[in-house]
This record gives C-alpha cells, structure tokens and sequence, in this order.
C-alpha cells in the first residue's frame, strides 16, 4: 500500500510544481513593464520633452554630440532607459557595462540629469524616440528633388542691381563692335562701286571721305554724350542715396567664432533657445555666456581634443572676470522703425529665415535681407495671415469673410505708416 501511494503521490506532486511553476512565469510576464505606446497623444507630448531637453544633444536616427536614441528599448529595458536618462551618472558608477561604454565612446561626455521627469514624461519620451517623426528615405529624396526643380524654375526672381552696370557695359562694347563691322562693310562697298562705270556725279558722292572731327563737332553727338553723361551720374548718384543706412551682406567679426551651421544647423538647436525674447518681447536677446554655460558645463570641446578649446575658453574667462560677451550687433533699424519679433514669430508664425536667411548653413552670419522699407511692405502686401487655430484673428476674419481674396497682412494695416514709424 505505502508503495502503491507512493507511486501515485510522486506524479502528483511533479504535476503540481510544475504547473506552479508554470503560473509564475506566466506572472512575471504579465507583470513586466508594457510595451512603449505609440499612441499619437504620447508621441507629439514626448516630442514636446524632446525637443526641449534632448534636441541640444541627440538625435532620433543620427549621432550627433550624443548617440542616435531609436531603437534603445531594444537594446536595454525600457527601466534601464528611464534610469539612464534621470541620472546617467548613477547608472555609469553602479558598473554598468553598457553604460560605461556608451560613456568612453563619445569621450567622457556628461549628460546632466533629468530628476525632474515624471514618469509619464519618460514614458512619453520613449514613444517619441521609438516611434516618432519616422522619415522614408525615398520620400525625402523624392522631395528634394522636388524642392530643388522649384528652385530652378522659380529662382529666377529680378535683374540683381550689382550686375545692370555690367550689362550695360557689354552692351556698349556690343554696339562698338558693330559699328567696326559696319565701317568694314561700307568699305569695301565702296571700293567695289568705284570699279564700276560711273559717272563724274556719282563718282564724287562714293568718293567722299567721312570726316571724323565733323562727327564729334555736330549738335547730335554732343547731345547724345551729353545724355549719356548726366544718365550715368543720375544712376550713380540715385544707387547712392537708395544704398544709404543698408547694410546688406554685413558680417562684422564676433568676439567668439560661434558657428550657426554647427549649432543651429547640424545640432538642431532651437533659436529661441539662445534668443530668448524671440517670443515674449520686442527684441530677439543676444544670449548671455550663462546661456551657453546651459550645454558647455557638460559639453567642453566637441572635437575631443584633450582640454578646452580656445573660442569654449572665451565663454570660461567671460563667467570667471564677470563680463558680458560683447557680441557686435549685425541687423540694425534705424530709429525712427519700430519692430516687434513677438508680433511676428509668435502671432504671425513667421520663420526665423524669413528675414535672416538659411541662418542654420551660416558659419559667419551676415544680413542676409535688405531690410529697407520697400522690402517690408513688399512682404506686407504679399504674406497671407495664417489664421487657423489663432484667436488673435478671429474678428479679423469675419470682417474679411465676405472678400474671395486672402486674408494678407496690408489688409490689417501692414500699410499704415502709424504701424512701424509710430
């Protein structure tokens, strides 16, 4: 019997841990962290996170002063991951491998902690990176290609005013040239009709010489250089007087040699990052070296060189002797101008590169426009307002909706004189 039981009893107790051990597993999967969402409403708020605390540093699909940050949660837990981004230097002193890796590979490179993060900030942060802005490449090459037709089509624009004195010249020289074969011509004209029987009468009229000095004595040729004259002072002086207080193409040398192509172009940065009352105020700001402080405390000499780099060490000295960096003005109004980048930027949702061209291909910036009034009113009567989704323009668009044209910035009185000269 003991043995009969025993046979039984054995089985049983297998079959028992094993399905016990079977609803434990079970229950460490179900209890696992889920799967990042790729919600859209998780996205866009994780690309608000990004964009304000990781654009500086990273890119989605790209290395740039940090690794490319897609496809982390495959590479190490979604914990791990959140862990890193609060406190990579927690995460690095613990002994973890991989972290301290990534650390030697991209030169020692501190990452300032994220304490602050929620965890649904993280959780949407990671929806971003995994699932966010995705780019086909044969889409944005077949873009490009677009892009770069409209330009050849459409890029023709005027006659730049720098290049009508040439013109003018080669078309003088043009004119001489055909004078000169014109005098050949009715030589040899001439010398061909005086082989010919004729007589004493027309003889005399082929025969006749053509006296310079005559020309240059008669009323038609000094009138005619006399035109030209006046003309060519006329046109010298108005150029003159159109050029006074334009300052296009100006690009004074900095104190610092602060490359925008790098900054804004390759890292990405925002410009109201550094600009700070781009949104809020009359004026841009010109940063101070607290604001480059925000990314050169972590990011000493983004060439890897050992030490500090010279131009980064400017920024050093300016916080130590606390002194203003002074950066030399480029885009300047005149007094009697008054303009508001908030108006523009923040209501408007005007491009930064609308006034101050590719700014983010600039390694030494310059004025890129003209800035003169002619050229703000031209963009007044041209600019359609943008006025979807912007309760600053509601009224405005009911007073405008009985018009079939659009709704443009001289019909809201960008043509006022009062607007920009008070």
């Amino acid at each position: 019997m003991l043995s009969k039981r025993s046979l039984v009893g054995v089985p049983l107790k297998f079959h028992t841990l094993a399905l016990l051990f079977f609803l434990f597993l079970g229950g460490q999967v179900f209890a696992a962290d889920p799967a990042v969402s790729d919600s859209e409403e998780a996205i866009s708020a994780g690309k608000s996170v990004f964009n304000a605390n990781c654009k500086t540093c990273h890119k989605v699909d790209q290395k740039a002063v940090g690794p490319a940050l897609r496809g982390i949660t495959d590479r190490r837990s979604i914990e791990w991951a959140k862990s890193f981004i609060k406190n990579s230097q927690a995460v690095i002193a613990s002994g973890d491998e991989y972290a301290n890796n990534l650390y030697a590979e991209y030169n020692n490179l501190m990452m300032p902690s994220h304490e602050f993060l929620s965890d649904a900030d993280l959780d949407n942060l990671l929806a971003y990176i995994e699932y966010g802005d995705k780019v086909d490449p044969a889409a944005e090459a077949a873009a490009a290609a677009a892009a770069g037709g409209e330009a050849g089509a459409g890029g023709g624009g005027g006659i730049p005013t720098q290049y009508l004195t040439i013109i003018i010249v080669v078309l003088v020289i043009v004119l001489f040239l055909i004078l000169v074969v014109l005098g050949l011509i009715i030589s040899i004209l001439t010398k061909y009709v005086n082989k010919q029987d004729l007589d004493e009468t027309d003889k005399e009229f082929v025969s006749q010489k053509f006296e310079f000095g005559k020309v240059f004595k008669s009323d038609a040729f000094i009138i005619i250089v006399t035109a030209l004259v006046v003309a060519l002072v006329a046109k010298t002086a108005i150029d003159g007087l159109y050029t006074v207080g334009v300052q296009q193409g100006y690009a004074p040398t900095q104190p610092i040699a602060y490359s925008h192509a790098l900054h804004a172009g390759t890292l990405e940065i925002e410009c109201q990052y550094c600009h700070t009352g781009v949104e809020i105020g009359k004026s841009a700001n010109i940063p101070s070296a607290n604001i480059c402080m925000n990314c050169h405390m972590h990011v000493q000499n983004v060439q890897g060189q050992d030490g500090i780099s010279p131009e980064i060490q400017k920024i050093y000295d300016a916080i130590d002797n606390n002194q203003p960096i002074e950066w030399v003005r480029i885009h300047n109004l005149p007094d009697l101008a008054y303009f508001n980048h908030s108006q523009h930027v923040k209501v408007g949702g005007i491009e930064c590169q609308t006034c101050h061209g590719p700014i983010q291909e600039m390694e030494v910036v310059y004025q890129y426009s003209s800035l003169t009034m002619g050229w703000c009113i031209d963009c007044h009567r041209q600019t359609e307002i943008n006025a979807q989704g912007n309760e600053y323009y509601d009224k405005l668009v009911q007073l405008h909706s009985d018009s079939k044209d659009a709704l443009k910035v001289k019909d809201i009185g960008g043509l006022e004189c009062a607007k920009c000269h008070y």
